[in-house]
């Protein structure tokens, strides 16, 4: 088998031959999924009778195949991964999922990038933030073992009778209940995970944003009180960096931060510690608090450029005008004639003018 569709043809008669011998009565197809950051050929396994199944993602078993691993022993792994999917995927009335007044209380948002997920963005109602987009998660699940849950698309919305209008505001009452927001000091998350003494509040230098599962946190850049609460434990204006779509990271803006090596840092980490599947963008963003504007930090620092020079230009224009002013009061009193200025002097003085 060299070729790719060749491996994925004979991958599927075995996975559903491996799993007859163990019971399961299976239906596998292949098909291309499309999911958020990523677009890759599938084998979905499902069980007969059923709507919901297992993807086993073929790009990674035919690299493994390609790299040596023998193919028995990655059949062997995709049957495992098929059945432990099933056994533990969740149980969904489907009643339910076209139940509006029901599903509206599992809505959680979240932010992904524009340009990543340009294709994807098509079908699924979204709002867009700078170079990033809100869209919105049913939650099926959500403990220990991880989240379940389902993306809004638009058929799902006309099928329900919602509009996108209506889905936001939804999102947005229902959202920071299920999974609230949550703000740290980094000493503070580094204290959790490896036991490091928290710093005083007063020393933090960074902060990590999030929701208690640290499942899509970035989501809370949408929630309305993130801009105000973040402004609280920053101390004013503030960087946000990307640090993933699972959490976002503060900087105050305290003048000690540059931030083009705030960009460098993000594409690096990026490049080097974040899964494909898991990065939001390159960008650094900014939040004006007196102004209240969230933008791109290029955009903040164009803004405050074109500040700064309309500033130096009504001074310039300020003191030229003083200038003027005292030319043409210097033009007027040697334009007048001198017994007129002798006269005024002399009544200023009390006496009288000869």
């Amino acid at each position: 088998m060299n070729s790719f569709e060749e491996f994925k043809e004979q991958f599927a008669k075995d996975v559903k031959s491996k799993l007859e011998e163990q019971g399961m009565e299976v239906e596998v197809k292949s098909n291309t999924v499309e999911k958020l950051n990523q677009t890759y050929e599938a084998i979905t396994v499902t069980p007969v009778d059923e709507s919901i199944g297992v993807n086993l993602q073929m790009d990674k078993f035919f690299e493994a195949y390609s790299e040596g691993t023998s193919y028995d022993k990655i059949i062997d792994k995709a049957v495992e991964v098929a059945k432990v999917g099933i056994e533990q995927k969740p149980e969904i009335n489907l009643s339910d999922l076209t139940d509006y007044s029901k599903m509206k209380e599992t809505l959680a948002l979240e932010v992904v990038s524009s340009e990543t997920n340009k294709g994807m963005l098509e079908g699924v109602p979204h709002k867009d933030i700078e170079d990033m987009s809100v869209v919105y998660r049913f939650v099926l699940s959500s403990d220990e073992s991880g989240r379940q849950s389902v993306l809004v698309t638009n058929q799902m919305l006309e099928n329900m009778g919602v509009t996108p209008e209506q889905l936001h505001a939804d999102a947005l009452e229902n959202a920071p209940q299920l999974q609230p927001l949550e703000i740290k000091g980094m000493s503070e998350v580094l204290s959790e995970l490896m036991g490091m003494p928290p710093l005083a509040p007063e020393d933090e230098q960074m902060y990590v944003a999030s929701v208690p599962d640290k499942v899509h946190g970035a989501g809370v850049l949408a929630y309305e009180n993130f801009m105000e609460q973040a402004k609280e434990r920053a101390g004013g204006d503030f960087f946000i960096l990307p640090s993933s779509i699972h959490e976002l990271l503060i900087v105050p803006d305290d003048g000690n931060v540059k931030l083009a090596d705030l960009e460098a840092m993000v594409k690096e980490v990026n490049a080097t510690q974040v899964a494909p599947e898991d990065k939001l963008t390159d960008s650094v963003y900014h939040y004006d608090s007196k102004e209240k504007v969230f933008e791109l930090g290029e955009k903040f620092v164009e803004r405050q450029a074109a500040k700064e020079a309309e500033s130096s230009m009504d001074k310039a224009e300020e003191k030229g005008s003083v200038l003027s002013d005292l030319k043409a009061k210097k033009e007027t009193v040697a334009k007048t004639p001198k017994k007129d200025v002798v006269e005024k002097t002399a009544k200023s003085k009390g006496g009288e003018a000869i």
